[in-house]
């Protein structure tokens, strides 16, 4: 058969299960809470409190203000405060030498809190006798009270800052800020103690230093001016020697000499082509500026203008034109001798300006041979200049570190770099225990234990499992009656059935022959007859209520039951009851029907035609597709199937097998037999294990003797009988339509 195993069925986790036996065990659940809380109280008020304070430096570079040097922070000391400068600093105020000079100068020996060893034990005593432990007391004071003071300390970075905290732990909250205060004081003196000593060995190895190169400095200069002179290297006041320096204005001078003859060459080249062409020479600049030239000029206009106003009276050959006109040409022949007097003269400049020339030349070519051979000779200057003021440089550095270092003697002068930005306060209240968040951790500890616990015993024993595929139940509006409670009067179960002590010894008796059946009638009847007239017996009546035999099942935890119905769907109506109310008490039940008329499947399943146990035993569907929710409770239905009744009868070996299967998968599983006797109930169930349950409303006292005789003899102890009539409540008639 295709589809499930009766060892190896997937299972799902049922949450509303788990939540539900929570709810079921909210009792016990509350008080181991409440009980965890109070004990966590009691002992956080007995536990002796711890106070802690806190201590904060800020590492950073601190200088003296009236210190006269200027000289840049060196590299060493920049990185000195980054990262693992800070670390190196958290270790040093945790270093044993540290603690040890703070324990001194408290005194912190004499505190049991901190030397606990200074009165040991007789077990401690022992120990030191036999030679297996170190006599404690041969230790320094100081020495015993590390192990303590380093439990008790803490340093540490704050993240992203150059503040380092010191935080410590101590019983007495005086002394757990006196500490941290007092190590913050020695470690500033100690860090100022280093730079005076620093100090003074940089003052007293620079003493030598500085005389020394004093000597080198004055050597080299005298070597430099013995160079000079020597190489005729006459400085000119400038970086360059005197014939560098000459080179500079003969070239500078011969430039301006060729721009000079340039220009008087050109300036004669123009004047010589305007009076080759003919032109005036009032368009020449050099000719216009000419004294003499300007007052020919004036002569001439002023004969010009003569001769103008006399030819308006006067005749051209009158004798005073005539001698008008004589004068003009004289001006004229003098302003062009004139011009050759300008030409020539700009001539004359321009071959002064060249011979100029030539001698700057033949100058420049001299000092060209003298400046090349003091230029090799200034390479070496130049070394001997280098070396000097190499030295030069060293000594003035030397010396400003020997004024910085002699400035910082003075202890006022050489400040810790460091400083306390907040000292450590007594606290006020214990930072251990905090009595009211250990009570609701505690609380919460406990509750979700307890919650934890409840769910593991659900987990293991399997009610909180449920096969895979399985549909969940839609909730319609279908209502079961409630169970109520047990009556006080209904005595305490045998063994795992809610059975009848008189019942089971008249059943015991059919089983030795000692009662005849006609006895045995009679006392169920006398039963029947006791419970309607509400006559107090020594049977327990209340047992017949479909009530008290769901109450039954979940007390005893009973996983399987076989219901026998000789009536029929009523019967079977009463039996689908019976799974509703257990189902309502948060228990998985799954009921599975074998009659043939189908009855609960029609008031459970959705549908008249879903597969089921015919199904699953002629293997058309899976384990899982025959398993279905009842619409009107949390139970499942495993329906009548719509396989041919036949196929399946011959797979019947195999239904034990699915009976099997469901009850690993489920709190409870009901399999109603409809009207089957005891051999055939045989066939599923071996009878020391499984409980028998009669549906018999309206059956006489007679009939239920004659079931009841005949399940004794097959071997079946735990029988129930559940008549719906006797509650005074009538079950519903069968309802045969689909949801």
């Amino acid at each position: 058969m295709s589809g499930f195993s009766g060892s190896q069925q997937d299972v799902d986790i049922d949450l509303g299960g788990l939540f539900r036996a929570i709810w079921r065990r909210r009792t016990r659940v509350l008080l181991t809470t409440v009980a965890v809380a109070a004990l966590a109280f009691t002992a956080a008020h007995m536990i002796s409190p711890r106070y802690d304070s806190e201590t904060r430096l800020l590492i950073e570079p601190r200088e003296p203000e009236f210190s006269s040097t200027t000289l840049q922070p060196s590299a060493a000391s920049a990185t000195s405060f980054d990262e693992p400068g800070i670390s190196s600093e958290v270790q040093l105020l945790r270093s044993v030498d540290l603690i040890k000079q703070v324990a001194r100068n408290m005194r912190l020996h004499e505190l049991k809190e901190f030397d606990p060893t200074a009165d040991p034990s007789a077990v401690s005593d022992i120990l030191v006798m036999l030679g297996l432990k170190r006599n404690p007391l041969d230790m320094p004071p100081e020495e015993r009270v590390l192990k303590e003071f380093q439990d008790k300390l803490q340093v540490y970075q704050v993240e992203k800052s150059r503040v380092i905290g010191i935080q410590f732990t101590s019983k007495d909250r005086a002394l757990s800020a006196a500490i941290p205060n007092e190590m913050a004081k020695i470690y500033l003196a100690l860090k100022a103690g280093a730079k005076l000593d620093s100090n003074t060995e940089a003052s007293r190895w620079l003493e030598p230093e500085i005389a020394n190169l004093r000597e080198k400095v004055r050597a080299a200069e005298g070597k430099i001016a013995e160079y000079r002179s020597s190489a005729d290297l006459l400085p000119s006041g400038d970086s360059g020697s005197f014939a560098t320096r000459q080179l500079t204005d003969i070239s500078t001078e011969l430039a301006r000499v060729r721009g000079e003859r340039a220009t008087a060459e050109a300036r004669a080249e123009n004047v010589r082509a305007a009076l080759s062409s003919g032109r005036g020479a009032e368009t020449l600049n050099e000719v216009v500026g000419s004294a003499m030239i300007q007052r020919l000029k004036e002569s001439e206009s002023q004969i010009q203008n003569q001769t103008a106003d006399l030819s308006t009276t006067l005749l051209d050959g009158h004798p005073r034109i005539k001698a008008l006109r004589s004068q003009l040409t004289g001006i004229r022949e003098q302003i062009r001798e004139e011009t050759q007097k300008i030409l020539a003269s700009l001539e004359n400049e321009a071959k002064v300006g060249e011979l100029r020339e030539r001698q700057l030349t033949q100058q420049m070519n001299t000092l060209k041979a003298s400046s090349a051979k003091a230029g090799e000779d200034e390479v070496g200057l130049r070394a001997l200049e280098r070396e000097a003021a190499a030295q030069r440089q060293l000594l003035e550095t030397y010396l400003s570190r020997y004024r910085e270092a002699s400035s910082r003697t003075g202890a006022s002068a050489a400040p810790a770099d460091a400083r306390v930005i907040s000292s450590a306060v007594e606290p006020t209240e214990a930072s251990f225990p905090k009595i009211l968040p250990i009570t609701v951790v505690a609380a919460m500890a406990a509750f979700l234990l307890s919650c934890v616990v409840i769910m593991l015993q659900e987990l293991f024993s399997g009610r909180a499992l449920r096969p895979v595929g399985a549909p969940v139940p839609a909730p319609l509006a279908v209502s079961t009656q409630p169970v109520p409670p047990v009556p006080p009067n209904t005595p305490e179960p045998n063994k795992r059935g809610w059975g009848f002590r008189r019942q089971a010894a008249t059943v015991q008796g059919v089983r030795q022959g000692a009662e005849p059946a006609a006895a045995r009638g009679i006392a169920v009847a006398s039963a029947f007859d006791a419970r309607e007239q509400d006559v107090a017996t020594d049977v327990p009546l209340d047992g017949f209520f479909v009530e008290n035999v769901a109450a039954a099942l979940i007390v005893d935890r009973i996983p399987l039951a076989f219901i026998v119905s000789p009536t029929g769907d009523a019967g079977s109506t009463q039996t689908v009851a019976l799974a509703r109310m257990v189902s309502e008490e948060g228990r998985r039940v799954v009921l599975v029907d074998l009659t043939a008329s189908g009855c609960p499947t029609d008031l459970m399943a959705l549908s008249a035609n879903m597969p089921g146990i015919t199904d699953l035993l002629a293997d058309d569907i899976a384990f899982a597709d025959a398993l279905h929710a009842d619409r009107g409770s949390d139970a499942h239905i495993v329906p009548r199937g719509n396989a041919d009744p036949a196929v399946a009868m011959q797979a019947m070996d195999r239904l034990q097998i699915v009976i099997e299967a469901l009850t690993d998968a489920y709190d409870l599983v009901l399999v109603e037999c409809a009207d089957a006797d005891a051999e055939a109930v045989s066939r599923l169930a071996r009878a020391n294990d499984v409980e028998i349950i009669f549906s018999v409303p309206e059956v006489s006292a007679e009939d239920i003797v004659e079931i009841i005789t005949e399940f004794a003899e097959a071997g079946y102890d735990h029988i129930h009988i559940m008549d719906a009539r006797l509650a005074g409540q009538p079950l519903p008639e069968p309802d045969r339509r689909a949801a």
